[in-house]
């Protein structure tokens, strides 16, 4: 999957591992918001730096997500990124620029997120 196939939506880019207390914390906020936005052009994408699929496939039948997860292994997109540790998130507006970045945990069903979202949604742009 590349960011271009999704120019034209807003996109959430969550940088995580299994490992990660805090990563796994936040992700059930995670479903909840990508199951509140579903149907608008709003996509979540959730990379994992584990080196082993079989553990991320685990967690995500055990947490129940149904956003998409990648896996980077060799953490080529993470460092081409430039994230700093985990977790970590980008926001991008339709045209794939990074509007915001996040990093560490987040609570994404507070309303504050669900907000900034639904404006670049409505606007199009940071």
């Amino acid at each position: 999957m590349s960011l271009e196939d999704l120019r034209g939506q807003v996109v959430l880019v969550n940088f995580w591992a299994t490992w990660c207390k805090p990563c796994e914390e936040e992700i059930p906020s995670m479903q909840r918001l990508y199951q509140e936005l579903e149907g608008q052009d709003f996509e979540m994408l959730a990379i994992s730096v584990d080196e082993d699929p079989a553990p991320v496939r685990e967690f995500q039948e055990r947490l129940g997500i149904t956003f998409p997860i990648l896996l980077d292994p060799s953490k080529r997109t993470s460092e081409r990124y430039q994230t700093m540790g985990f977790p970590e998130s980008l926001l991008l507006d339709r045209d794939g620029v990074v509007v915001e970045r996040y990093v560490g945990p987040r609570d994404w069903d507070h309303s504050d997120y669900a907000e900034r979202i639904q404006k670049l949604l409505q606007t199009g742009r940071g």
